[in-house]
């Protein structure tokens, strides 16, 4: 379960890390989809980082795409230049140890990417029946 006062606070999202987290992996778009409805609910602001290229941005997310940079040194120098609280979502060890100091909580990958997808599996089950 997620914090409940999550409002204006920020979340640095290792994309990569967290689509991968299901099978079948969530597609970069559907990812971002996901991560802007849940921004939007949760009155957050939302960080998605993507290695290389990103895809395309949507309201209510910023979208990241790190170029030659990887995500995991993007989100490491971002988390030392906030002040103010962020959560870290991500599975990668390395990356807890560098950005996780700083945060107010961790969030693994899979928790995160299934937090995002319970209410789509509740939309559809109601849908269904």
């Amino acid at each position: 379960m997620l914090p409940s006062r999550l409002s204006k606070m920020i979340v640095l999202v290792d994309a990569q890390n967290v689509r991968r987290s299901l099978w079948p992996n969530l597609s970069p778009e559907r990812l971002v989809e996901l991560l802007a409805r849940w921004a939007d609910v949760e009155g957050i602001d939302a960080v998605a980082v993507f290695d290389g290229r990103a895809p395309a941005a949507v309201p209510g997310v910023e979208i990241v795409g790190t170029g030659r940079e990887s995500a995991d040194d993007w989100i490491a120098r971002r988390a030392a230049e906030l002040a103010e609280p962020y959560l870290l979502v991500t599975s990668d060890r390395e990356l807890r140890e560098r950005a996780g100091a700083g945060a107010e909580r961790v969030i693994g990958g899979g928790a995160f990417a299934r937090e995002l997808t319970a209410g789509q599996d509740a939309n559809f089950r109601a849908k269904r029946d």
